[in-house]
């Protein structure tokens, strides 16, 4: 098989929308402004229903982020943690939910005229940094720069443009195209090939139909920490997106723990 670098367009613009699309989510149906919830009944977030004040506006039907993916899916799929105890201090302008957890809401204005809008003006590494310390990402490998762009790792891709999901994207947009870190390359349409040696994976395919072709398990089967973004094998599929170690596994492939997951040999 001939390898062949990637010069395709639309990694060259998955990596130009990498520091200007990356600011939020994409609603379900595709539009965003305003407030989307204003309209919805109380009862489908709050336990207070039409009763919701100041005091118990906490209080949710669901953890914020089974009701946020409802018209954001995949919101938390290569993001910031969210439903979890800080270990810092956190500015009282990023509220805990009443377990004292950082959830959606922490970061962003749920009920407000541009819904979703952050709590701060500073975007970027500013305001990674007014929570974390700035030695939190320099003792990373890439320093930071795979999660200082945004809190959420989505490229803003077409992903019709794009041919494989928009995670895949933003990370060939750093390890081929800019250099940085251990290059990937793809050979062929779709194979990732590690400049390491240590793998060649296909990503941008649909695990459905590989499955339907034998040797592999159900995706039902497959533990929640293999994300398929669109039903797709995705370099999160085997990577953790959005991680303080950068490129770490989902899981330990000793063994080939990590293959077998998905391989039925």
């Amino acid at each position: 098989m001939t390898k062949r670098p990637i010069t395709r367009p639309w990694l060259w613009l998955g990596g130009a929308l990498l520091l200007g699309a990356l600011g939020g989510i994409r609603w379900a149906g595709g539009t965003s402004g305003g407030d989307p919830l204003a309209t919805r009944p109380c009862g489908e977030c709050h336990r207070a229903a039409a009763q919701v004040s100041e005091q118990n506006a906490k209080l949710l039907v669901r953890a914020p982020e089974q009701l946020c993916t409802n018209c954001h899916p995949g919101a938390v799929e290569a993001s910031h943690p969210s439903g979890v105890a800080p270990s810092m201090a956190v500015p009282a302008q990023f509220p805990l939910d009443w377990k004292s957890h950082l959830t959606c809401s922490s970061c962003h204005f749920i009920h407000s005229p541009a819904h979703g809008l952050l709590r701060a003006e500073e975007r970027g590494a500013a305001f990674c940094t007014a929570c974390h310390p700035r030695s939190f990402f320099d003792a990373m490998a890439d320093q930071g720069g795979s999660l200082l762009v945004s809190g959420h790792m989505q490229s803003g891709t077409d992903l019709a443009l794009a041919l494989t999901d928009e995670y895949s994207v933003q990370c060939m947009a750093c390890h081929d195209e800019r250099g940085q870190g251990p290059g990937v390359e793809l050979i062929g349409s779709n194979i990732a090939r590690h400049a390491t040696g240590s793998m060649e994976h296909p990503i941008g395919v649909d695990y459905a139909q590989a499955y339907a072709y034998g040797g592999y398990r159900s995706p039902e089967e497959l533990p929640p920490s293999i994300s398929l973004p669109g039903g797709q094998v995705s370099c999160i599929s085997c990577h953790e997106g959005y991680s303080s170690t950068h490129g770490k596994m989902v899981s330990t492939n000793e063994g080939s723990n990590l293959c077998f997951q998905c391989h039925a040999l």
